[in-house]
C-alpha cells in the first residue's frame, strides 16, 4: 500500500505511539482488503455504532480511554448508535435488574468517554443520524468512516457518499487518523453492479420485504433494480427517503449490502444509469409472488408459535418525522375502525431524540399519546438482548430486528391490525 510521507510518519511515529498504533491498524485493514493507498476522510462529522455501555466490553473501554490519555482524539465531531435504555419501555423488574447489573451497568462511565473523543452532543444518538434534525448527512462523494450498517447503506446509495461497511471500531481510528484505506465501495470499480434486479411487482412492494428479498440474494454484492419508477418517481422526497432508509436497512442486515443503486432514482443511478451494471452481471426477477415465499420462509422463533404478542416495536432503523406522523395517523384510523381506543399490544416508536423533541412540537405529539403508543429513542435491538426480552413474543415490521432477535417479522398493514384490533 501506497503511504505519503505525513502517512509513513505517523506510522513510524512522528505523533506518538499510540497514533503509530491507530495508523498501522488501518494500514493492516487495508492491506487484508487489498487497498492501495490511504485516502482523506473529507465529511464533516462521523458516526460510531458502538453505543453501548455493554459490561463484557471491556476491552474496548480501555482502548477508549488509552486513546483519550494519549490526546489521539477524533479528528470529527459523531453521532453515535442509539441508547439501549429507555425507563419508559415496558420492562418488569427481573428485566430492569439484567439491564442495569449485568448488561448497561457502564452506560453511564462510556457516555463520558464518548464526550472526550468528541460526541457532538446529547441528542446524537441514533441509527439514523442522516435525518435533518440530527444534523450528520454527508454529502455526495464525501468520504466517511462509518460501520453502522443501515447508516452505511443510506449514505452510499442515497446520498452518494462514500463508505465501506468497516467494523466497530474500525470507525473511530479512520475519524483519529483522518485516513482510511481506498478499496471496495470507495473506489468506482467497486461501486458498479454485479446483479440487476428486475421489480415486477403489482403493488408497491414493502419496503422491509423487498429489501429482505434482495439483501438474502445478492448478499453483499451491489445490486441496481429497475421497475421501481411507478412508485418512487424521481424525486428523493422525504416519502421516498424514508421508503429507502428501512428498504436498505434489511438489504444489510438480511444480507451484507453496503450498495444499491434505484434506476432513475439515486444519484449515481440517475447520472450514469445501466452504464453502473457490469456486462456479466447476474438477474434477480422479483414479484408478488416472490415476496410472500420470503416472506413465508422466515423462521418463528418463539416457544409457542401461538403466543399472544406482549410488545411491538416500530422503528429500526429510526422512524422520521413525516414516518411518526403518518404511523400516527394510520393507528387513530385503526383504532376508529376497531372500536378500541387504545392499542391493545403495548407498543413502541422509536425514533432519534432530535427528532423526538421535534415531533413533540406538534399537535401530532399528544394525538399519538392518546393511542397508548410510547414514543422512545431506544435501540430495540438492544432491548432485546436482555435474555429475559428474548423469550417475550415480540412482533415488528423491522426486518433488521427480526434478523437480529427473536422478534417476528409482520408487514405494517399486519402490524397496524394486531396492535389496534388484536386478534390471531
Amino acid at each position: 500500500m501506497y503511504l505519503t510521507d505525513e502517512q509513513q510518519a505517523i506510522l513510524s511515529g512522528s505523533k506518538g505511539e499510540t497514533m503509530a498504533k491507530v495508523m498501522k491498524t488501518l494500514v493492516m485493514y487495508g492491506e487484508t482488503f487489498g487497498a492501495d493507498k490511504m485516502v482523506p476522510v473529507t465529511s464533516k462529522y462521523n458516526h460510531l455504532v458502538t453505543s453501548f455501555g455493554l459490561k463484557m466490553m471491556k476491552p474496548v473501554f480501555d482502548l477508549m480511554q488509552q486513546l483519550i490519555d494519549a490526546g489521539a482524539i477524533s479528528q470529527q465531531k459523531f453521532s453515535v448508535d442509539p441508547r439501549p435504555l429507555d425507563k419508559n419501555v415496558p420492562a418488569n423488574f427481573l428485566m430492569n435488574f439484567i439491564f442495569n447489573n449485568f448488561m448497561y451497568s457502564t452506560q453511564e462511565s462510556y457516555e463520558a468517554q464518548l464526550k472526550e473523543l468528541g460526541l457532538m452532543n446529547e441528542d446524537a444518538f441514533t441509527c439514523a443520524c442522516y435525518l435533518d434534525a440530527v444534523g450528520n448527512k454527508p454529502g455526495k462523494g464525501d468520504v466517511l468512516s462509518w460501520a453502522e450498517s443501515s447508516a452505511v447503506v443510506y449514505a452510499n446509495s442515497v446520498l452518494g457518499a462514500r463508505c465501506n461497511r468497516n467494523s466497530g471500531i474500525m470507525d473511530i481510528m479512520g475519524s483519529i487518523a483522518g485516513f482510511v484505506p481506498h478499496f471496495g465501495l470507495l473506489t468506482d470499480e467497486g461501486r458498479k453492479a454485479t446483479w440487476l434486479v428486475k421489480v415486477e411487482c403489482q403493488k408497491k412492494p414493502e419496503a422491509q420485504l423487498l429489501g429482505s428479498a434482495i439483501g438474502m440474494k445478492v448478499m453483499e454484492d451491489v445490486p441496481y433494480i429497475t421497475g421501481m419508477n411507478q412508485w418512487l418517481g424521481d424525486e428523493l422526497n422525504d416519502q421516498n427517503c424514508a421508503y429507502l432508509k428501512d428498504f436498505g436497512a434489511a438489504t444489510a442486515s438480511n444480507g451484507a449490502v453496503g450498495l444499491y443503486h434505484i434506476a432513475g432514482l439515486t444519484p449515481e443511478a440517475k447520472e450514469l444509469g445501466d452504464a453502473l451494471v457490469k456486462e456479466d452481471a447476474q438477474v434477480y426477477v422479483i414479484d408478488d409472488a416472490e415476496l410472500e415465499r420470503v416472506k413465508n420462509n422466515y423462521p418463528v422463533m418463539w416457544k409457542n408459535a401461538d403466543a399472544t404478542p406482549k410488545l411491538c416495536f416500530i422503528g429500526c432503523p429510526h422512524l422520521s418525522m413525516q414516518q411518526l406522523i403518518d404511523w400516527t395517523v394510520r393507528v387513530e384510523e385503526g383504532l376508529k375502525a376497531s372500536g378500541n381506543n387504545k392499542v391493545v399490544i403495548p407498543t413502541v416508536f422509536t425514533t432519534a431524540p432530535a427528532v423526538k423533541k421535534e415531533f413533540e412540537k406538534t399537535e401530532y405529539a399528544a394525538r399519538l399519546k392518546n393511542t397508548g403508543v410510547i414514543l422512545s429513542y431506544i435501540c430495540p435491538l438492544m432491548y432485546m438482548n436482555n435474555p429475559l426480552a428474548g423469550k417475550m413474543p415480540v412482533i415488528t415490521c423491522s426486518n433488521k430486528l427480526r434478523t437480529y432477535t427473536t422478534a417476528r417479522f409482520y408487514t405494517e398493514d399486519e402490524i397496524l391490525v394486531k396492535i389496534t384490533k388484536g386478534g390471531k
